[in-house]
């Protein structure tokens, strides 16, 4: 029997390397020290596996030269170099390496914590490289009976909690898409108004890198939270708003920060390096040697489980060729996806129920429509974690009740798709179809008949149906500096309206605050696809 070949791109761990090894059907070949030319054009087209890091790019160049690849490994969980559209269409398997550093970035988490009350870095420093003998220059605080607050509770978020129960802290959860059991049973508060957050003494944050969350933590919250708080962040740059920060640190509202992660890294010439007041460390969340080692474990596992086809890990998208879909299909499933992506931002909420309906000869995808509706619903709360493979795994683990149907068409379309999501605030329901030339739109939101472009910056707008609303709406939105790109309106039989508006520029808290002081207005919330 032929062996399987499996090139590993960039460095891994030597266990990783070892694991295949050992393997008599896989033929392993170590390329992380070749040239990226070499390694993309003499020994990528021998591979049936690739597994990767950061360094080698899966772009246009790779997959031109990838004739026999049928998976790459993502050895972490990061995958921006990765070309996943790309990979789709030739029926390449990309999975990546999501949990590994997970205790890792709780205990770099806990020491930029620690070494905030106490100020070590400083204290060592003083010490070590000043030679000064200062006891009283380095009063701290403890941790114990302060309160911190966690924002996002996963994987990560959760066992940072864990742990600062174990110093006596008084633990707040605030994460809209968690139900308030999982932060109660474990003996820690709940909310769900980001406001109780700013109020903690210490607040750190474990969230996924997206349009909501991305300075989350500005100029205003800091404003709000009490003089001398302690801001961590070992998950995502960008989540506090950087200027602010510094902006924050040098007044003293901040007494300190413990900073792992930066908007763009490296980050050598940052102004949060001139600073006194705050940790700083270059990205070391992954960086410890059981985490490493258990990355390249996992990917060496992965990629022998792939290789021989029993299973694909922690895919990120579907072993199906494009030519061996009905060339209608693929854009309903992107489609299906962006409306479960689209109802959870706009809810929120901890999710209580999926329902996937399908009519027409779509119908017959139904099972890989359900599966793409719930990687859309559940990537907005878990991120990188959530993969086609295991999402509705997960969805059974959070006790979310997951239907599909199939039923008969008298919608007037081809084929159409429904997906309704029940939250704790509440339900949404979308509908949608795909025209001719692959053009996408959703054509029902609720009860309102729409005619909606999926993407871009979103706000859904719900008024009472009364003259002067569009004009109201169009001149906030043009005092804030958004320019409109479109505005859709569906209206019902009880007097009410519903707007979608798509702006080019940011959608800020400012602008959703003032745009729900207005009147007519019922409910407002925004999306980004």
């Amino acid at each position: 029997m032929s062996k399987i070949t499996v090139v590993v791109c960039d460095h891994i761990h030597q266990t990783g390397l070892d694991l295949l090894a050992s393997d008599a059907q896989i033929e392993m070949i170590n390329a992380s020290d070749e040239p990226k030319d070499k390694l993309i054009e003499e020994i990528i087209p021998k591979a049936d596996i690739a597994i990767t890091r950061s360094s080698t790019d899966v772009d246009d160049k790779f997959l031109q030269y990838a004739h026999n690849v049928k998976a790459v490994v993502r050895a972490g969980v990061g995958v921006d170099n990765v070309d996943i559209d790309g990979c789709s269409k030739k029926g390449i398997v990309v999975m990546n390496v999501p949990t590994a550093n997970t205790i890792a970035a709780v205990e770099l988490t806990m020491t930029h914590m620690l070494s905030c009350v106490r100020k070590f870095p400083y204290a060592h420093n003083n010490l070590k490289i000043d030679r000064v003998w200062r006891r009283q220059d380095w009063y701290g605080t403890e941790l114990k009976d302060k309160k911190l607050g966690i924002i996002g509770f996963g994987n990560i978020g959760s066992r940072v909690g864990i742990r600062s129960k174990a110093f006596e802290m008084d633990v707040l959860v605030y994460d809209p898409y968690v139900d308030a059991g999982k932060a109660m049973n474990l003996d820690m508060g709940y909310t769900q108004n980001f406001e109780d957050i700013l109020a903690c003494d210490i607040i750190t944050i474990h969230t996924p890198k997206n349009s909501e969350t991305i300075g989350m933590i500005g100029k205003e919250e800091i404003a709000k939270m009490k003089d001398g708080v302690i801001l961590i962040n070992c998950a995502r740059g960008g989540l506090y708003d950087e200027e602010a920060l510094v902006e924050g640190l040098k007044s003293g509202k901040i007494a300190m920060g413990g900073i792992d992660v930066f908007n763009k890294e490296p980050a050598t010439d940052h102004p949060l390096l001139d600073l006194d007041n705050v940790t700083l460390t270059p990205h070391l969340g992954a960086n410890t040697k059981e985490s490493q080692k258990n990355i390249a474990l996992q990917a060496a596992q992965q990629a022998i489980d792939a290789a021989k086809g029993i299973s694909y890990p922690n895919a990120l998208n579907l072993p199906i060729k494009e030519n061996e879909l009905p060339e209608y299909v693929k854009p309903f499933l992107e489609l299906i996806q962006k409306m479960g992506h689209l109802s959870a931002q706009v809810t929120k909420s901890a999710i209580k129920s999926i329902k996937v309906t399908a009519k027409g000869d779509i119908g017959e995808y139904i099972e890989s429509m359900g599966t793409y509706a719930t990687v859309g619903v559940l990537r907005e709360s878990i991120g990188d974690q959530i993969n086609y493979v295991n999402a509705e795994f997960v969805a059974k683990d959070r006790d979310i009740e997951m239907t599909k149907e199939v039923v008969a068409n008298t919608s007037g379309f081809n084929n159409k798709i429904k997906i309704k999501l029940t939250t704790q605030s509440g339900t949404i329901t979308l509908a949608g179809t795909v025209f001719d030339e692959n053009v996408q739109r959703i054509i029902e939101i609720d009860e309102y008949d729409m005619d909606v472009e999926p993407k871009g910056n979103m706000i859904f707008f719900r008024n009472t149906d009364t003259p002067g609303v569009i004009g109201d709406v169009g001149h906030l939105l043009a005092s804030h500096k958004l320019n409109i790109s479109d505005f859709r309106l569906g209206r019902d039989k009880k007097g009410q309206a519903l707007a979608v508006v798509r702006v080019d520029g940011t959608i800020g808290k400012d602008v959703i605050d003032a745009l729900a002081k207005l009147d007519a207005c019922i409910s407002v919330s925004y999306a980004n696809l």
